[in-house]
C-alpha cells in the first residue's frame, strides 16, 4: 500500500473518532510508529489507535494542540 493511501487509511479512523466526540488522552511514541488512546468525554470507553505513517501522526499532532 502506498504512503498516501495509508495516511488516508489512518487519517479516517482518527476523523471517526474525534466525530464520534472521543478526545486524546494519551500518546506513546515507538519504533513501530505511536500508540493514541482516545476517551470519549461522556463515559468511561476509550479507544485505542496504532498511527505508523509519518502524516497521520502530525495530523493527530494537530488535533491535539487544537484541543488543548
Amino acid at each position: 500500500m502506498s504512503d498516501y493511501l495509508l495516511f488516508l487509511e489512518e487519517r479516517d479512523k482518527i476523523d471517526f473518532l474525534i466525530q464520534k466526540g472521543y478526545m486524546i488522552q494519551s500518546v506513546t511514541e515507538h519504533l513501530n510508529g505511536a500508540t493514541v488512546e482516545f476517551v470519549h468525554p461522556d463515559g468511561h470507553e476509550s479507544e485505542t489507535l496504532l498511527v505508523g505513517n509519518a502524516n497521520a501522526r502530525k495530523y493527530f499532532s494537530s488535533i491535539l494542540i487544537k484541543q488543548k
